[in-house]
């Protein structure tokens, strides 16, 4: 049924898997296709709690580079559509009906980044690396800025999105982006217990404190969504995006441009 990721159930409990170890499980656009289908599977089957991890050796390490070289190429409109996908993604992850556990077990950069925060918990291995990398490319991380500063504050998603730097996982709790570190051989096993506890739980009590939750910033969300979708759109046509995704692909330093919009 899926190509870019596995959906398994046992009782109450699904467990999204990506699955394209070879390629560090990065966001295709079939991809985004697959996680929101995933969502929409598990949300009308019996199970109450899902799991979301990488296989291998990474969570998600943010879009594929080929994905991004066909971006470099899209018209506006083109682009404009592939941002609104990649928004309706990461809204569907953030107002989920059931609780959503991240077990993170590898890297989890830009957009991999955004979907492991996203869940409602977030638990990682010591060695697991965040980061909102995108600026180092000549892209922008606009999409998931519109959740980050509310996760951690403005001053905070500042230094994250504008150094596009990597912080470990102790950091990253520190932060409040991740909810526990856990040693890597009990990753899933802690990420099944938790399940276990909110399985125990009401069901109508957790899908109404969910929508608590969310409703009330739901609004300002979807507005500065709208902005972030644009904003997402335009940087795409760009000379620096360009230079920064061939740069990246050459090995190379990029040569960024002096004029500044």
């Amino acid at each position: 049924m899926f190509e870019t990721l596995t959906l398994e159930s046992s009782g109450q409990l699904a467990t999204l898997t990506f699955n394209r170890p070879e390629k560090r499980n990065a966001i295709s656009e079939r991809m985004v296709s697959e996680i929101q289908s995933a969502l929409d599977t598990i949300e009308t089957s019996h199970a109450r709690v899902a799991i979301i991890t990488g296989a291998g050796k990474s969570f998600c390490a943010g879009m594929d580079l080929e994905t991004l070289a066909e971006i470099a190429n899209q018209s506006s409109t083109e682009n404009m559509e592939n941002s609104r996908r990649m928004a309706k993604m990461f809204r569907r992850i953030w107002r989920f009906s059931k609780p959503l556990i991240a077990a993170v077990n590898g890297a989890a950069l830009a957009g991999g980044c955004g979907i492991a925060t996203l869940c409602d918990f977030t638990l990682a291995v010591p060695e697991a690396k965040f980061g909102y990398t995108e600026v180092k490319i000549g892209f922008l991380p606009a999409i998931v800025s519109v959740f980050l500063t509310r996760q951690i504050g403005d001053k905070h998603a500042r230094d994250l999105l504008l150094t596009g730097r990597l912080i470990d996982a102790a950091e990253a709790k520190a932060l409040g982006l991740i909810t526990e570190i856990v040693p890597h051989d009990h990753l899933m096993q802690r990420a099944h217990e938790l399940a276990d506890v909110l399985i125990s739980a009401s069901p109508v009590s957790l899908s109404r404190a969910k929508r608590l939750l969310t409703s009330a910033a739901a609004a300002s969300v979807d507005a500065d969504l709208e902005r972030a979708i644009l904003e997402n759109a335009r940087i795409r046509c760009t000379a620096d995006f360009k230079e920064g995704l061939a740069s990246f692909l050459e090995k190379r330093k990029p040569v960024w441009s002096t004029d500044v919009e």
